[in-house]
């Protein structure tokens, strides 16, 4: 069908195409993949690919980490984009490394967009089986750690707001599903300073999430890990591990 194109517009769809599978690849490897990784996936020149790379950059699209010389995707994909949720990312990534290489298991950082948790870093596990969402992926708020945490910290008429517009779908067969029961989970994450999503989003996965605080938009990190290897009674060192990291982000981001 391409051949029935003109050849100027056939040369914009293969273009659009060779960026689309630098995305992806970047996409599956949120720690940044080297300029060579990205043309062998690709199965681009070199020299083309950095030429895609260039503009993608330019754009924000890509961003280029100084001391590794690692692509990954960049502040362009982000919700709500702004300076300070750039920095909100940049600054708190060592503190998510740290965190994952303590406990091999993906860590994330989300923001509320709208009505839903939006991700905008993840630093996954290094176990082949994992659970990751990717730069860019939306969740409910009534279903997941980082929902929960966040809901947490909204006010009631907000809670409800999002509710009407959203309901309480069922993901799981643990999943939420009354605003009776949403209103108790929600108090049981204030008075403890931690949400548990206890596979009430995925069949086989758990997350343990604690909020942010003193930044805007409403922020959480999470750890996130398949539930045959993260069992409920990880969950205390999980969630003592999340609120010693927000404590030291909080009281570095004040000095």
């Amino acid at each position: 069908m391409d051949d029935e194109l003109p050849q100027s517009q056939r040369y914009s769809i293969r273009a659009v195409q060779r960026v689309c599978d630098i995305f992806d690849l970047i996409q599956e490897e949120p720690e940044g993949l080297t300029l060579r990784q990205l043309a062998d996936g690709a199965k681009f020149p070199l020299s083309s690919t950095y030429r895609f790379l260039c503009t993608l950059l330019e754009r924000r699209y890509v961003l280029k980490d100084p001391a590794t010389g690692l692509f990954r995707i960049g502040p362009a994909f982000l919700p709500a984009q702004d300076d300070r949720l750039i920095a909100l990312s940049d600054r708190l990534r060592p503190h998510m490394t740290r965190l994952r290489d303590q406990f091999e298991e993906t860590v994330n950082l989300g923001v509320l967009v709208g009505c839903h948790v939006s991700y905008v870093e993840v630093v996954e596990s290094p176990h082949s089986v994992r659970q990751a969402a990717r730069v860019g992926d939306r969740d409910e708020l009534h279903c997941t750690a980082l929902g929960k945490v966040i809901g947490a910290s909204l006010h009631a008429d907000e809670v409800q707001a999002i509710l009407q517009l959203e309901g309480l779908p069922r993901r799981t067969p643990r999943t939420i599903t009354t605003e009776e029961d949403y209103g108790a989970e929600l108090e049981k994450v204030r008075v403890q300073g931690y949400a548990l999503d206890d596979c009430e989003n995925d069949d086989d996965g758990r997350c343990v999430a604690v909020a942010l605080r003193g930044v805007t938009p409403h922020a959480a990190i999470s750890i996130s890990a398949p539930a045959s290897r993260f069992a409920l009674d990880d969950v205390p060192e999980y969630a003592e591990a999340l609120q010693a990291t927000v404590q030291s982000f909080t009281e570095r981001k004040s000095q």
